[in-house]
């Protein structure tokens, strides 16, 4: 396995995100953390970027899809999905140590408060937590003793920063360690460059190994098959380049880059006036409300400390246009310039505000491709409707918040200046089609034009979830890797056997 970010231990993660070197995924500054933003021209994208990818800085909630997402034109004619996909759901679940969160926190009663007067419904997600004892460190709970040990979580709310205490189930606890323990190479740090056919049948990859900006080692490999599992930012990155490359991948569908979706997402931070509380306990998303049918609203968080959004955010207003939303948002300073300042000012926006994430499964796609000046990978729209920043209703939604802590919605700059959607689920762009005018892949994940190469990973998507997409991804992979046979002559070891998750207790009120 080769990977482009760190392999980070718990001690590499930082104390708060104002650490950037431990944070951000920078490597023209040297920073190699598991963090990385991404802005475009038409989406700011927020994403993982380490070994273990998303799943080391996710907000570990493991929600299935309602019932749009299956069904959708894009991708329902190639398969039952429900079906098919029920069985891997209930296997990624267990993989994955899901279990209900069983916290209630002041952001959940908050959250129960704003579902109770809107007559929806508050639930405590599935989450990828081991809970157990706070601070108790015991022998592997889910997989009959042949995982990692597992400490239980302490609520510090630094989920999203990397856990450094060993509860949160990210894949170097399950999928990845159970690899390794049974052979494989996996090299971090390693950047791929090319993927090749050889005459012979197979490919050559090739690539930059070290963390120095300059004068990394190359390397070249040799494989049978190839499956690309960097997201969005790399799978599709890397496929564009060597669809340009004609000694390369010159072959790959023109649907590379199309339908990339941003999960129609709208993170909005709502800042309190209030001092007699604190937001910042807890895990990164405790619960959930269902608005409606294709809808979800969930608080996260950051934990006390954790300021750094603050230097990119402004005042929330909704509007079609740029110069509509500039004079709202200076609107809403003139009128409530007391709030507005005292927040503003606030000694810690995760102790005193909330951040909310707003989801639907509503279509809206973009393109992502090749500049010509640079080369950089950058976005394009496509027919039909593209990704809003401003959703009317997460903008009701927050107010909602607002109004409950006395506080002001923010959102980033870009969105509020620039009318720039965000995303923290970046998705498509390796889109699965019938053939190879229709899409990269077809329903077994197999690359069109190329035999023994496959895209598994979020990129492959097709439809808007409308959730937080890390189950889906993990049953798609789950199926795909199913479909795989053994190489002739191999003998098949027997499947891991995850354990029905721990019981955490009774309800834990902070």
């Amino acid at each position: 396995m080769l990977e482009k970010g760190r392999d980070l231990a718990p001690e590499d993660f930082p104390e708060s995100n104002w650490n950037l070197k431990r944070w951000l995924w920078m490597p023209l500054l040297g920073f190699r953390g598991p963090f990385q933003m991404r802005f475009f021209r038409h989406v700011t994208v927020l994403a993982g970027a380490a070994v273990g990818g998303g799943s080391v800085v996710y907000a570990n909630t493991l929600p299935i899809p309602k019932e749009g997402f299956f069904s959708s034109p894009s991708w329902s004619h190639l398969a039952d999905w429900r079906r098919e996909l029920a069985p891997y759901y209930e296997l990624a679940r267990g993989m994955l140590g899901a279990t209900q969160n069983p916290t209630f926190t002041p952001v959940d009663r908050i959250m129960k408060e704003v579902a109770r007067d809107i007559g929806k419904t508050f639930d405590k997600p599935h989450v990828s937590v081991y809970f157990g004892e706070q601070g108790k460190t015991v022998p592997d709970p889910y997989f009959g003793g042949d995982g990692p040990d597992r400490t239980g979580c302490i609520l510090c709310g630094a989920c999203m920063l990397g856990c450094k205490h060993g509860a949160k189930n990210s894949l170097d606890k399950n999928y990845l360690y159970f690899a390794r323990s049974r052979g494989m190479r996996l090299e971090a740090d390693t950047e791929v460059t090319a993927v090749r056919p050889l005459a012979r049948g197979g490919y050559r990859i090739e690539a930059r190994h070290g963390a120095r900006l300059l004068f990394r080692r190359r390397r070249v490999y040799t494989a049978r098959n190839v499956i690309f599992s960097g997201g969005v930012l790399g799978t599709v990155d890397l496929l564009l380049r060597l669809k340009q490359d004609p000694e390369a991948l010159p072959k790959l569908s023109d649907a590379l880059g199309t339908r990339v979706r941003t999960n129609s997402e709208s993170l909005i931070g709502v800042l309190g006036t209030r001092r007699d509380v604190d937001y910042s306990r807890g895990i990164a998303i405790g619960s959930i409300i269902q608005t409606d049918e294709h809808s979800h609203l969930e608080p996260v968080r950051y934990p006390e400390g954790s300021n750094f959004f603050r230097t990119l955010m402004a005042p929330h207003v909704a509007g079609e246009n740029s110069a509509v939303r500039f004079a709202r948002m200076i609107g809403t300073m003139i009128r409530h310039p007391v709030k507005v300042a005292r927040t503003l000012l606030s000694p810690d926006m995760n102790k005193y505000g909330i951040i909310l994430l707003y989801m639907r499964s509503a279509e809206g796609t973009l393109r992502f491709r090749l500049g010509r000046a640079l080369g950089l990978m950058g976005s394009g729209l496509e027919d039909g409707e593209a990704p809003k920043a401003s959703i009317p209703e997460a903008t009701e939604l927050a107010g909602r918040v607002a109004d409950k802590v006395d506080g002001v919605p923010y959102s980033l700059a870009t969105e509020t200046l620039l009318n720039i959607p965000t995303t923290a689920h970046i998705l498509g762009g390796c889109c699965m089609g019938d053939s190879k005018e229709t899409g990269v892949i077809d329903h077994r994940h197999r690359v069109f034009g190329y035999d023994g190469l496959y895209v598994i990973d979020g990129s492959a998507i097709s439809a808007n979830p409308g959730v937080n997409p890390s189950l889906t991804i993990t049953a798609l992979a789950e199926r795909a890797m199913s479909m795989i046979p053994t190489r002739p002559g191999v003998e098949a070891r027997p499947m891991i056997t995850p354990q029905p998750p721990p019981k955490a207790g009774g309800l834990h009120r902070l």
